[in-house]
């Protein structure tokens, strides 16, 4: 039976709504959260990122609910800005966005602020040990973006700039992904630009261990690299609890189906 739960098909809006909005399931969401995360906004915004994709419909409840414990465990809610929540035919997977991985950053003990800059073909930037010297002329036109940088502060008043991001350098992050032609990289181009740059130069700064496991889980859901044919969700109690909900959310329409095959 429980393997029957974990891959069904969702067969309408109306049971993932029941589902999500259950106090079972928003018992497990809030258990899995950090303390700053509240889970009715998170459960609010998870209903309205359901209904502006309706090929969520599609995906199954185990996939589904997968995505939401993985997001509720980093902090991070499935808004379209922070993550963002993509149907790969009946699978749901998740994509950190680049306001997402700048809050994890933000949220660690050593940072005092990181923040992502986007340089223009008429600007002016020269980089040299660390240091980016960047300036523009405020009231002319700038032109079209052709890289970003990042610049972290430390909590002991120390600053560092990234070495810039280029236009080939997103290009390269694009086409690595399967959905590099759509979704996120499509509708939210220099946004996913900054985002691979910060997730670039997170891997070099000294973070604290709870955010650099956040990093590494967002790698894992990261369907740049992780969707495959032999892909299967990884086991996980608190999924398994979630996904118990599903029978009981469903026990009226399983009686119902049972009288039908009679």
């Amino acid at each position: 039976n429980q393997r029957k739960m974990s891959n069904q098909i969702t067969k309408s809006d109306k049971t993932l709504r029941a589902l999500i909005t259950s106090d079972a399931a928003k018992a497990q969401i809030s258990t899995a959260m950090p303390s700053y995360l509240s889970p009715d906004i998170f459960i609010r915004v998870t209903l309205t990122t359901l209904n502006k994709t309706p090929k969520l419909q599609k995906c199954t409840q185990g996939s589904f609910t997968e995505c939401l414990l993985d997001l509720a465990s980093m902090g991070i809610v499935p808004d379209g800005r922070q993550a963002h929540l993509i149907p790969y035919g009946t699978t749901c997977k998740v994509m950190v966005g680049f306001q997402g991985f700048l809050d994890m950053v933000r949220r660690d003990e050593n940072v005092s602020d990181v923040e992502v800059f986007t340089i223009r073909e008429n600007d002016t930037a020269t980089f040299h040990n660390g240091e980016l010297d960047h300036s523009f002329n405020a009231v002319a036109e700038r032109g079209e973006v052709v890289g970003t940088y990042t610049r972290i502060s430390w909590i002991d008043g120390t600053k560092r700039c990234g070495e810039p991001f280029l236009k080939e350098d997103a290009e390269k992050a694009r086409a690595s992904s399967q959905s590099g032609n759509s979704g996120p990289w499509k509708d939210h181009y220099v946004e996913m630009w900054k985002k691979s740059n910060i997730r670039r130069d997170s891997k070099m700064w000294p973070l604290s261990p709870e955010t650099l496991d956040k990093i590494r889980k967002s790698d894992e859901l990261d369907p740049i690299r992780n969707i495959t044919p032999d892909h299967k969700p990884k086991p996980e109690t608190s999924i398994a609890n979630l996904e118990n909900l599903i029978e009981e959310t469903e026990v009226v329409e399983e009686v119902e189906d049972e009288a039908t095959d009679e």
